[in-house]
């Protein structure tokens, strides 16, 4: 099957790589063209624990979207910029000439300390970016869709972190709780618009968010110098199914499935993409 979302044209925060340059380019293999942002730079202490996206990453996601055949406006904004972030798509969605499709990926992962430890500071960071700015994200896309007054759907990304605690990194499950709950609200609001709003829960996805040494130490602290082997074991511990994550494409299935006419009646679901962790 090919054209799932063929005309359409999807904005995609987060999209300099990982997860969100993974649904850049399945959306445009499906027929979609894109709008990507991506704040190209360091977010709070985040890069403590991995290496940012540079503009670099950037223009890859445009060659790779291009290389599809598909068009594609990309601009760097920071999500919790709610003015830059809007200004931004109101210029793409001039050029494009339409919006159907939101994916609110853009993301920051950070862990260490119990909660009595955490700085204010990191707190504010994880929760401005992964919780207010998928509301600034939605603020600044509904009303185009609307107005296009074809329906659509906003695919927001959570975690299983949304569904379940983990210690260590309250901030980042507080933030994905919210968005659960975000997308809830904005279900019922939009749904007289014809527009479908549901969360994707990745558990340990195949990006630089979790292949760095930090995250390695993390799942074992009992070795001084973890290999990506050591790591993988630990991480598998999360599924059910036998594998250490899953991969970006994995969650970009899962995407492109509830951004297309195939999912026309689903709506206000969080669908897990988590090889079963959520039941462990």
């Amino acid at each position: 099957m090919t054209g799932r979302v063929e005309g359409k044209v999807a904005f995609i925060t987060g999209a300099a790589r990982g997860q969100g340059r993974s649904h850049a380019v399945r959306l445009a293999q499906e027929g979609a063209d894109i709008i990507a942002v991506d704040v190209c730079g360091e977010v709070g202490r985040t890069a403590e624990f991995y290496r940012p996206a540079t503009e670099s990453d950037l223009a890859e996601t445009v060659s790779l979207v291009e290389a599809q055949g598909r068009k594609i406006v990309s601009y760097t904004a920071d999500v919790r910029d709610q003015v830059s972030l809007a200004a931004g798509l109101d210029d793409a969605v001039r050029q494009l000439g339409r919006l159907d499709i939101v994916c609110a990926n853009a993301g920051i992962f950070q862990f260490g300390d119990e909660v009595p430890d955490l700085l204010v500071s990191d707190w504010n960071d994880v929760i401005d970016v992964n919780l207010n700015g998928v509301f600034n994200t939605c603020k600044a896309a509904i009303p185009h869709i609307v107005g296009g007054a074809r329906g659509g759907t906003i695919v927001i990304t959570s975690s299983d972190a949304g569904a379940k605690g983990f210690a260590r990194f309250g901030h980042y499950v507080a933030s994905k709780h919210g968005v659960i709950g975000l997308m809830r609200t904005l279900t019922m609001e939009l749904a007289p618009h014809s527009i479908r709003v549901n969360v994707v829960s990745p558990t340990n996805c195949n990006t630089d968010m979790i292949q760095n040494e930090a995250v390695y130490k993390l799942f074992r602290p009992d070795l001084d110098v973890p290999t990506f082997d050591e790591f993988a074991e630990a991480s598998g511990t999360l599924l059910a199914l036998p594998a250490p994550w899953v991969e970006p494409v994995d969650v970009s299935n899962a995407v492109l499935f509830l951004a297309s006419d195939e999912a026309r009646f689903i709506t206000g679901v969080n669908l897990p993409v988590d090889g079963g962790s959520s039941v462990i």
